[in-house]
């Protein structure tokens, strides 16, 4: 995967929560500190208006970034983002160097496709449900996908999906997997639609029926 997303960064010296408090309110900043490799951390601080627009764009989520700190660029994936609990504001970032001949282990977006032509859901009137969104995998820089498919298409009534039923790209493992196969998560299921609330339409009429009295024989 080449690396063409880029994210423009300053070295922070002040920390704690109070100077953080300060760099967001004051400043139109947000902390952030980048990790790994045979580096120490390192503080930073990001223009917030930038990193919510790149946010918005899935991939940043699992691509290799281009982070520019102070003119010296380094290559990084996103481990994490700590987003405000009712604001739409991110409140601190976690990057982590990484290595092209190092394997990294990062969590990539699941896009489900075929749901409209599945068996179970266009031939057998039931409804898919997903029980993941993202898939944690181990593969070098190189192979990162930006996100994986997961094929929906030939999936029945009551059946399920799990992990080791999705295709993988080259060079990409799944870390569940590599546990054993009593990790092999359900990703998605079909399952029968529900009625429409005739069995409760039912009991109300039959609740209805006895709010007067009852008849004597």
């Amino acid at each position: 995967m080449s690396t063409d997303f880029t994210l423009h960064a300053k070295g922070r010296e002040v920390s704690g929560k109070g100077a953080s408090r300060r760099l967001r309110r004051l400043a139109g900043e947000i902390p952030a500190i980048v990790y790994g490799g045979k580096k120490d951390p390192q503080s930073l601080t990001l223009i917030h208006k930038d990193v919510l627009k790149a946010l918005e764009n899935e991939a940043y989520y699992s691509h290799i970034i281009s982070l520019d700190v102070d003119g010296k660029s380094q290559d990084v994936v996103l481990k994490d983002v700590q987003r405000h609990p009712a604001k739409t504001a991110i409140l601190h970032l976690d990057f982590l160097r990484i290595n092209k001949t190092t394997a990294l282990t990062i969590r990539v977006p699941l896009h489900f496709i075929n749901e409209d032509n599945c068996v179970g859901v266009k031939k057998e009137g039931g409804i898919i449900s997903h029980t993941m969104s993202e898939l944690e995998v181990q593969c070098l820089p190189k192979d990162l996908p930006e996100f994986i498919e997961v094929d929906v298409s030939e999936l029945a009534l009551g059946s399920t999906l799990h992990i080791s039923d999705i295709k993988l790209p080259k060079g990409v493992e799944s870390v569940a997997l590599s546990h054993g196969s009593d990790h092999d998560l359900p990703v998605a299921a079909v399952n029968k639609a529900k009625s429409g609330g005739s069995e409760a339409d039912d009991d109300g009429d039959a609740e209805g029926d006895s709010d007067g009295e009852v008849e004597e024989s």
